[in-house]
């Protein structure tokens, strides 16, 4: 199987070389990797530039920099460039960050996985962080989620899904959609990805705000939409987080927040994150 990896990349200059260097010396190569630079005002264009004289499997796209006011936006945007370049075929397509540093047979791990399962739509590992010298996985998000920082996508599924949203909760609604379609989502334990950036760093201000109104665009009612918001301000020890984001949803509206899944999909993920809710609460 065949694989190609899409980077989106904006003032990476401290991590894309050993992200880059954990790629090429995979145990199995990727296809292509192409690194999308999103207008940074590093180095980072440079260096990638210095890689890709040296290895031919790795392409560098530069864009003029995206100013999406959300956070997931601008990401989607620079993949979508990156996959408009791509000009040889693939069997599994990978949307990474440019900040983490991967095992040395996670390529290989991923084709083994989609070589025995038919099914499997996506899958991929998880991140890891660094606190006192350590290295511990990053709880950020259910067990069940698989990080937008390291998407792996069977070429079928990622059509079925018509590809990536552009707009903040693209990494919930590609996995939604994945399994609505019959697709399965897996992710691995064994397969730990050093982060080398602690997640949401860059984001603005107004992320509780833009986060609620993600929840009303992906058709969730207001008791889930109070119980995400309350599990997110939970995670960032912030009642602050919990009382905007869910005042976001409130005040969100059908004629300025369009949707982002139909309603079939909408009643998809509302039915999947109840029975999950079931699940943590049965006995």
């Amino acid at each position: 199987m065949e694989i190609v990896i899409i980077i989106p990349a904006y003032n990476e200059e401290e991590f894309i070389e050993q992200c880059l260097k954990s790629l090429l010396n995979q145990t199995l190569k990727a296809k292509n990797i192409v690194v999308v630079d999103d207008g940074s005002i590093d180095a980072s264009p440079e260096i990638v530039k210095e890689l890709s004289a040296k290895h031919e499997n790795l392409k560098l796209v530069l864009k003029s920099k995206s100013y999406s006011h959300e956070p997931g936006g601008k990401i989607v945007e620079a993949f979508n460039s990156g996959l408009k370049s791509l000009t040889v075929d693939y069997d599994i397509i990978c949307k990474f960050d440019a900040d983490l540093i991967f095992p040395s047979n996670y390529l290989e791990s991923l084709v083994y996985a989609f070589q025995h399962n038919p099914r499997l739509g996506m899958y991929g590992g998880f991140c890891k962080v660094k606190k006192n010298d350590r290295w511990s996985v990053e709880q950020l998000t259910n067990t069940d989620h698989l990080r937008g920082a390291l998407k792996a996508y069977r070429k079928s599924c990622f059509k079925d899904i018509s590809g990536l949203t552009p707009a903040m909760g693209w990494d919930t609604i590609d996995e939604m959609k994945a399994r609505f379609h019959g697709w399965q989502v897996e992710i691995s334990s064994n397969l730990l990805v050093k982060h080398l950036k602690p997640t949401g760093q860059q984001y603005k201000k107004d992320l509780a705000k833009l986060f609620g109104i993600s929840l009303f665009r992906m058709r969730y009612n207001w008791i889930l939409a109070f119980l995400t918001c309350a599990k997110m301000g939970n995670n960032k020890r912030s009642l602050r987080f919990l009382a905007e984001s869910f005042l976001a949803y409130l005040r969100s509206n059908s004629k300025k927040n369009t949707f982002l899944l139909s309603l079939e999909e909408g009643a998809f993920i509302r039915n999947y994150r109840w029975s999950k809710i079931k699940e943590r609460f049965s006995f």
